[in-house]
């Protein structure tokens, strides 16, 4: 089992470092949210702009995840296959 989730977690950070090097910023927006009228009917037309927020990664973060998730997935292929205790 522990082999599986620091596979599974190396991969995902190579991955998002492979992204984070594709990409030159993220945009995140709030979920916007649905006005209620008089009559206490959502009408779903109407819905008030969510807020953004964006991030930069810096220059060193997609070659350190990438690093970072090779080195954990190669640990996870020299755990053993099962521990005693």
């Amino acid at each position: 089992m522990w082999r599986a989730i620091f596979l599974a977690l190396g991969v995902y950070t190579a991955i998002l470092g492979a992204q984070c090097l594709g990409v030159q910023k993220f945009t995140l927006k709030k979920q916007a949210e649905p006005i209620v009228r008089k009559g206490g009917l959502l009408d779903p037309t109407v819905i008030t702009p969510g807020a953004k927020k964006t991030i930069v990664p810096p220059d060193w973060a997609p070659w350190s995840l990438m690093s970072t998730g090779a080195i954990v997935c190669l640990y996870s292929f020299t755990l053993p296959r099962r521990w005693n205790g």
